[in-house]
């Protein structure tokens, strides 16, 4: 049979093998422990304070601004949120639309109703009336054509689409927000 080696240890090296019981400490008092919770109800810099809360406030809402206009769902308001919403989101920017061009047109023609030539602000109104049914014609169209590819991706429809759609529409293209994720002409599958 093999003997152990058994080695030579010193005293201090016992004690650091040897396992201790317990915490190692006494049990703080309650009043010990309250005292160390305690803080200012003012923090002795109030204009610091101030200034650090406002700091971390524009962070979060910087943060929150590039995550909406990235259309992240965390950021997104409630309005925006869902996959229904995104789907109207993508189709709607994937076309162009005649009532996104509705508040140029209008413009214009309200400038030239201040020209004082009778007939140019006639037909500038005239102009102004047929863009107008003509952006509701095509708003109606494309509403009934997202409805339609709606219903073959989802089994049923959240209420309120066909306005978010439109109001979507309305929007120049460049300050939609949240922003268009998607090309013209790439329509959400």
């Amino acid at each position: 049979m093999a003997k152990r080696a058994e080695t030579t240890a010193t005293p201090a090296e016992e004690a650091e093998q040897t396992p201790t019981s317990g915490k190692g400490h006494a049990t703080p008092s309650r009043a010990t422990r309250e005292a160390a919770r305690k803080r200012p109800l003012v923090p002795a810099d109030r204009k610091a304070a101030a200034r650090d809360a406002r700091g971390k406030n524009a962070e979060a809402r910087e943060r929150a601004r590039v995550g909406m206009a990235a259309g992240d769902e965390r950021y997104l308001t409630q309005r925006d949120r869902g996959p229904q919403r995104r789907f109207v989101r993508d189709y709607v920017d994937a076309r162009y639309t005649v009532a996104e061009f509705l508040m140029p047109v209008m413009l214009v023609i309200i400038v030239l109703t201040f020209i004082p030539v009778p007939a140019l602000q006639y037909y500038g109104i005239i102009v102004l009336w047929l863009f107008f049914a003509l952006a509701i014609i095509d708003s109606a169209i494309m509403t009934f054509t997202m409805k339609r590819r709606l219903r073959g991706k989802f089994a049923t429809i959240e209420r309120g689409l066909t306005w978010y759609a439109v109001m979507r529409a309305l929007q120049f293209r460049m300050i939609r927000m949240p922003k268009p994720q998607v090309r013209r002409g790439q329509y959400p599958a």
